[in-house]
């Protein structure tokens, strides 16, 4: 018998050349897995859609809200909005809120310091 990719004589019944190492074996393919659907831009996937539970994750805690974003954008995109917008909602929030407490805080201190002071006899 001859290797019908080198040419050089193997003996009978070999299952591969001991000169190109090719194997005569019919070449066995393996199904792989299917991957996750993709759905493209024109057909909408079924399982996105605004939702106001992860713009109020995102508002409360607008870090989750952001990594959520950034993992969503490409898949979810309207989910991965809700979000964003609620991450960014809470953090304008936050520093408003915290911009004020600092006015009250010093309008206090302010005060405070206005007072007479008494001086004890």
């Amino acid at each position: 018998m001859f290797c019908k990719y080198c040419g050089k004589q193997v003996q009978d019944g070999s299952t591969f050349c001991p000169h190109c190492g090719k194997s005569f074996q019919e070449k066995v393919e393996y199904s792989v897995p299917p991957q996750q659907q993709r759905y493209s831009r024109y057909e909408p996937d079924p399982r996105d859609a605004p939702s106001g539970g992860f713009a109020v994750l995102g508002f409360f805690f607008p870090l989750i809200g952001l990594i959520l974003y950034l993992v969503w954008k490409d898949e979810l995109p309207q989910r991965a909005h809700s979000c964003g917008k609620g991450a960014l909602v809470g953090v304008v929030v936050y520093v408003v809120v915290w911009i004020l407490a600092m006015i009250a805080m010093c309008g206090i201190v302010n005060a405070a310091m206005s007072l007479p002071v008494i001086a004890a006899a």
